[in-house]
């Protein structure tokens, strides 16, 4: 199911280790390790916001650093996926579905009660 975008970057991403002698440093664990500590700079960004401010209006410096953060924390994930052989996108349309399952409409329209507990 990959996309061609996607084999692109995942292949970019390999480049781009390979290069610098990183694969050595990129097991599944010290991946998972990084793309924790870059949600934490990610959550770091609205940690005392209001909810009305986080949506970043007016706000051009933060949003940037933001987007910087979302580039980070999805290529990690993308590293990661590739290291365990996972199709990423395969697995977020599955879970998309499984999703829908756990919380059918006429159930949890409007809510944000978690599905054990519809």
């Amino acid at each position: 199911m990959k996309s061609n975008e996607i084999e692109k970057l995942i292949n970019r991403l390999r480049d781009f280790s390979r290069e610098r002698d990183w694969e050595q440093f990129h097991s599944p664990k010290n991946l998972v390790m990084a793309l924790s500590s870059e949600a934490g700079e990610l959550i770091e960004h609205f940690q005392w916001l209001s909810e009305s401010e986080s949506y970043l209006e007016n706000n051009e410096e933060t949003l940037t650093s933001v987007k910087e953060e979302l580039a980070d924390v999805f290529l990690y994930l993308i590293q990661i996926s590739d290291k365990l052989g996972i199709d990423i996108l395969e697995c977020a349309t599955k879970k998309i579905d499984l999703n829908a399952q756990k919380y059918p409409v006429s159930l949890s329209k409007g809510k944000a009660t978690k599905y054990n507990k519809l």
